[in-house]
């Protein structure tokens, strides 16, 4: 895989992706920047969500009928000394509608463990929280 970064000035950069979209970037004020785009570090919680998002949803398959809200809550811890990278990420996901909690973990779970190259290409320990109907579902819950 390859993405092409083009300089547009100042701290903004723009990626050509290989699906053919594009995504801009910018450093917040504090770097230079004028916030004219998605920063790196935000890029990268964005990506753990997608990329457990999508496997989560294939590996649910048909169990998604009775699902009707994923939302994916995404926080990075970091660093406060340079480099300011990310030592802790937790992910939530906050769902509504009919699964077996088991069900849900185990697709979570196994993303992680097995199929979200997103996470397994990060350093810092990721967790996971699941919120089914507005109430915070452990793990190991029957």
């Amino acid at each position: 895989m390859q993405v092409n970064t083009t300089w547009c000035g100042k701290r903004n950069f723009i990626s050509e992706c290989p699906s053919g979209f594009e995504v801009k970037m910018d450093a917040t004020e504090n770097y230079g920047g004028d916030g004219q785009g998605l920063t790196p570090m935000e890029l990268i919680l964005a990506g753990v969500a997608g990329c457990i998002g999508i496997d989560v949803t294939m590996l649910l398959g048909k169990n998604l009928e009775n699902i009707t809200k994923i939302d994916i809550q995404t926080e990075g811890s970091r660093r406060e000394e340079m480099p300011t990278s990310f030592t802790e990420i937790k992910t939530t996901f906050i769902v509504e509608g009919k699964i077996d909690t088991q069900r849900f973990w185990k697709a979570i779970r196994l993303g992680h463990k097995k199929y979200c190259a997103v996470s397994a290409s990060l350093k810092p320990e990721i967790t996971y929280n699941l919120i089914l109907n507005g109430e915070e579902i452990p793990e190991n819950a029957s």
